[in-house]
């Protein structure tokens, strides 16, 4: 009997346990660690941080849901991870897990020290987690009783931008229900090179787009934005030139900031020799296996991919839902077939799909793949963006409790495109 521990129950780690435990049947062992005891649908934080969903509309007990598909659960912060002996070294004396597999997917660390000042436990706000998200709407409800400016972005090395786009523009929707966005000015502060970068060096027509959105909802922006430090109030940004050379010093004010952080690896996934890079991402092959260590496999935002292009501050790329999902599945194959005594033969599809929602309309991106140069890159939008995303939020908790192993974002959403399959 093979034992798979699977690290991290977000959106990657959730499916893989379900898929993992279809595939490998009874006679084998799966066990998935993480250091909260609920599952976070994350895309929905820019709701809960303007009040539109709350705590208990997007997050359910893991525990409940994974012992109905006969897959343990401990709920417990790993400390390290001790190759040698094939071990999880859990945190305040809870023990030790052995695996024969291991599967991570913690997602990031969140890297708030990078830049002085930032983080919910100093002056900036955060939508990364439902914690951070919950500090930011008692944030943004004491704003609404004392207008004032309002800041929104992404520092350096952040590598997700979606959040920071969707907040700004659901923040915008929000106060303009309130009939008070007059009060409130408005600034997007970016470390991508352009707007519409996203990561991915563009994907369609969203510079244009996004800078139409921003200008006709009344977004000031700047690009290419070194954040170096924030105070009470203020940030500190230097605006960079195509050379990375300090073009202009600003000083924003803010009453509230919402600054999307620079992404590490976790702290026990970092600390192993030869199994991350200088951030602190798992390095893995076209089979998502690490190179130094052969049963040990990565999926998700914690895995090392280069970025998309140099920027003159840097940016990382992104890893979207549809993405994981494609890592997991392959990640499944490949461990069922070194467990029946094959080579891992399985890779996993690298495309991007995304549904960016805008308080009141949204934005549907495809790239193909996710790293240029593309076979396919465009973007559409329209109210029925808004809807399908709230149409998805509902539609994967509902499955993630039915404990299914089906891929959710090709079901659902090349469905909804109009795509067969993202080849």
């Amino acid at each position: 009997m093979a034992h798979v521990v699977i690290l991290g129950a977000g959106i990657g780690g959730m499916p893989c346990a379900y898929e993992m435990k279809a595939v490998l049947g009874k006679n084998h062992e799966v066990t998935v660690v993480n250091e909260n005891e609920y599952f976070q649908f994350v895309p929905s934080n820019p709701w809960v941080a303007v009040g539109w969903r709350d705590r208990e509309s997007i997050t359910f007990p893991i525990e409940k849901y994974l012992a109905k598909k006969k897959i343990n659960f401990i709920a417990a912060r790993v400390d390290k991870i001790d190759t040698a002996s094939n071990k999880l070294e859990l945190a305040d004396g809870k023990g030790t897990v052995d695996y024969d597999y291991l599967v991570i997917t913690t997602g990031p660390r969140l890297a708030f020290e990078e830049v002085e000042g930032a983080g919910p436990d100093s002056h900036t706000q955060s939508i990364c987690t439902i914690n951070h998200a919950e500090k930011t709407w008692q944030k943004y409800q004491q704003i609404l009783e004392k207008p004032g400016p309002i800041v929104i972005g992404a520092m350096p090395f952040a590598s997700c931008f979606g959040p920071a786009y969707e907040f700004a523009f659901i923040v915008d929707a929000d106060l303009r229900k309130r009939k008070i966005r007059n009060k409130y000015p408005m600034k997007f502060v970016t470390s991508e090179p352009y707007i519409g970068h996203l990561g991915l060096g563009g994907v369609g027509d969203s510079k244009s787009m996004l800078e139409s959105e921003l200008r006709n909802h009344h977004i000031d922006w700047i690009t290419n934005a070194r954040t170096t430090k924030v105070e009470q109030g203020k940030l500190f940004v230097e605006e960079l030139d195509e050379a990375g050379e300090v073009k202009k010093g600003h000083e924003i004010d803010f009453d509230m900031a919402m600054m999307l952080p620079a992404f590490k690896g976790v702290n026990a996934v970092a600390e192993v020799p030869d199994l991350c890079n200088p951030r602190g991402f798992v390095m893995v092959d076209e089979f998502h296996r690490n190179p130094t260590y052969k049963n040990i496999y990565s999926a998700g935002v914690c895995i090392a991919i280069p970025p998309v292009e140099a920027t003159p501050v840097p940016t990382g790329t992104p890893k979207t839902g549809y993405m994981i999902e494609s890592m997991v599945t392959s990640i499944v194959h490949n461990i069922a077939s070194e467990i029946n005594g094959n080579q891992p033969d399985q890779g996993a599809t690298w495309n991007a799909i995304c549904l960016a929602d805008m308080g009141d309309t949204g934005a549907a991106f495809v790239a193909i793949p996710q790293i240029p140069p593309r076979n396919v890159a465009w973007m559409k939008k329209g109210k029925w963006v808004h809807l399908a995303k709230i149409a998805f939020e509902k539609y994967f908790l509902r499955k993630m409790k039915k404990g299914t192993s089906e891929p959710l974002y090709e079901k659902y959403i090349l469905k909804l495109l109009g795509i067969e399959k993202l080849n």
